[in-house]
């Protein structure tokens, strides 16, 4: 196991320098940073210049890139276009989405595993037709849309939550937002988890459980649930960076100031530096989740080992 984990750091090396090498070839493409620091009057050439001096604009892509992660190494993400280091966006952002991710991998876990075992054990009835129909509506309607319907009939019409969220952004008050964010990707665990199901309830393992005379539910929870779980969890598990980075439509909604706003702001402005330092952090995510999922594996399934 311990190989396997310092084999798989060692990968995520190159896939961590060319995601963000892609990630910093992208942003510097969007048009000029510098326009938009000078408002709707295009900046004098004297003023350009000192400018892009200031924020290291006038030196190759390549080498801004290599300055970039040579700083990314001990922990500077740059400064923004409003003289606010990366840093402080970051310690004020990252903490609200956290929370608003923790709620919603929560409503996919409980929800979308609970109604997955229930359909799966059920298939062809009607409350798996019920499940079904439901979770299709839910792929199908845009998250925006049920952001806005919930906001308008729980917040406005109703008066059961506030419209927007406070800066505090507690979790009392993100279980509505986050209920919207983990909506399209709960109906997916719910799929997902009911056709592994039923899929393993037909395995010789679970016939010779049954026929072993053990309980029900012993059977389900220990046997049937826990190897039907690692499509879900490597969905769940890739999900975490997706809900993180995707909660720009959620938080725009209901007015959280997370990363999804941080990142909306930087792209509206072209804050490069801003756009940057939240999407790197974002691809650590992303592959820290990764190698956790299977590392997982090895715990639900005995079969799996790392050598």
């Amino acid at each position: 196991m311990g190989r396997y984990v310092v084999r798989r750091l060692l990968q995520m090396i190159p896939v961590f320098v060319g995601a963000t090498l892609l990630i910093f070839l992208m942003v510097n493409v969007m048009g000029d940073p510098i326009a938009g620091l000078c408002g709707e009057r295009a900046c004098d050439p004297a003023t350009a210049a000192q400018l892009k001096k200031e924020f290291g604009l006038d030196k190759p892509v390549w080498q801004q890139y290599l300055t970039y992660m040579g700083n990314v190494f001990t922990g500077d993400f740059g400064t923004a276009f409003n003289g606010q280091p990366v840093t402080e966006l970051m310690s004020t952002a990252f903490p609200v989405t956290i929370r608003l991710t923790i709620v919603a991998i929560v409503f996919e876990i409980v929800i979308g595993i609970t109604l997955g075992v229930l359909t799966g054990l059920r298939r062809g009835r009607p409350v798996d037709t019920g499940v079904l129909l439901a979770t299709l509506v839910v792929i199908s309607v845009p998250t925006f849309v049920t952001g806005l319907l919930l906001q308008l009939l729980l917040g406005v019409e109703w008066g059961w939550i506030k419209p927007s969220v406070s800066p505090e952004a507690t979790f009392g008050e993100l279980i509505v937002p986050g209920l919207v964010l983990a909506s399209v990707s709960l109906a997916y665990v719910t799929r997902l988890t009911r056709t592994s199901i039923a899929e393993n309830r037909r395995s010789d393992y679970v016939r010779t459980a049954v026929a072993k005379g053990l309980p029900r539910r012993r059977v389900v929870a220990r046997h049937l649930l826990r190897n039907s779980l690692i499509p879900v969890v490597t969905f769940i598990g890739t999900d975490i960076g997706a809900l993180m980075g995707g909660a720009i439509v959620t938080e725009r909604i209901f007015n959280i100031h997370g990363v999804g706003y941080q990142l909306y702001q930087g792209i509206l402005r072209q804050n490069t530096q801003t756009v940057v330092g939240f999407v790197t952090v974002l691809v650590l995510v992303f592959l820290v989740a990764n190698l956790l999922v299977d590392l997982l594996y090895a715990v639900l399934d005995p079969r799996i080992r790392y050598a």
